[in-house]
């Protein structure tokens, strides 16, 4: 959940900085490690990268208390994971060219609450 934390904390930085490709990409990479962090905890190994797929495929997603929530965010961030971080995710244009505040904004929130309800699944977590 640290390295998480970290890169929750890295996006912050750069959508200050105005690096808002970049922080896209960190918010996605923190709601996906804090998902793993989950996985992690029961003892079971996650695979890939799509944070909806890491929801829909958690071995106890029963216990989410609000899986369309939990999908709906890994929606959002999931769209960020590859244009953010190629230079050949988008035709003609770079990343930096196409990602703008309103978009670093809305991933580094979205990422902020992903974060939050997995540490409170954690805190909560009774195995």
């Amino acid at each position: 959940m640290l390295t998480a934390e970290e890169d929750l904390q890295a996006a912050n930085i750069l959508l200050k900085e105005k690096m808002y490709a970049q922080a896209c990409f960190l918010a996605q990479q923190s709601g996906e490690k804090g998902l793993k962090a989950l996985w992690y905890l029961i003892d079971a190994n996650p695979w890939g990268h799509s944070i909806q797929r890491l929801v829909m495929e958690f071995p106890q997603k029963e216990t989410f208390p609000s899986l369309e929530k939990w999908l709906e965010q890994g929606a959002m961030l999931d769209k960020f994971y590859i244009p953010t971080h190629y230079p050949n995710g988008l035709p003609d244009l770079t990343p930096g060219q196409v990602y703008g505040l309103t978009d670093a904004k809305q991933a580094v929130e979205t990422a902020r609450t992903l974060l939050a309800q997995c540490k409170k699944w954690l805190g909560e977590y009774d195995g």
